[in-house]
């Protein structure tokens, strides 16, 4: 018998958690491994437009990151289960990888806008979708055990992006977009 991709339980605005627990789709844990999805799907578009390798393999690596973050998420805390965890180590690699960049960009001396190519711009979207995860899972903590290296991750995450947006403007030798404030 072949696997369907609809159950139809959700039909009345219900989800179910690993565990069984049944939670409205509107509800903070809902809310927050939803963004963590999305912002995995942004990555994903990311990855897919850039072109620099090591870029690539690191977006690949918080794509594994976030994936296992979403399942974390998506336990009921009541029914804890064997999951793969996130660890100190990936808070590391993303630190890391954000001081190689800064090594090879300008010192930041305005505010930047999103803008001035397209992967730079998707950059940007993936970074705002990030922040929003990370208030999301806030949210959630603040009813909900979460471990705490959850939202450093979303933060370190969200950092890297910023980075990442300002080092494919370098690569692709295209000028940042400064702010420039009404006088």
């Amino acid at each position: 018998m072949a696997f369907k991709i609809y159950t139809k339980t959700g039909d009345k605005g219900e989800t179910s958690l690993f565990g069984g627990k049944r939670l409205p789709k509107n509800h903070i844990r809902i809310e927050a491994y939803g963004t963590i999805d999305e912002l995995n799907a942004y990555i994903g578009l990311v990855r897919d437009a850039i072109e620099d390798e090591a870029s690539r393999s690191i977006l690949k690596q918080a794509q594994d990151r976030l994936f296992t973050i979403g399942a974390l998420l998506a336990t009921d805390p009541d029914k804890p289960m064997p999951l793969p965890d996130i660890k100190e180590i990936d808070l590391e690699l993303l630190e890391n990888e954000m001081d190689r960049i800064e090594e090879v960009l300008e010192p930041l001396k305005n505010f930047i806008l999103p803008g001035g190519h397209i992967i730079v711009s998707y950059c940007h979207v993936a970074r705002c979708v990030c922040r929003r995860a990370e208030r999301n899972v806030v949210a959630l903590k603040q009813e909900s055990p979460v471990a705490d290296i959850i939202p450093q991750y979303i933060n370190r995450l969200s950092d890297y992006l910023f980075m990442l947006a300002r080092y494919q403007s370098k690569l692709l030798k295209v000028e940042e977009v400064i702010w420039l404030p009404r006088k």
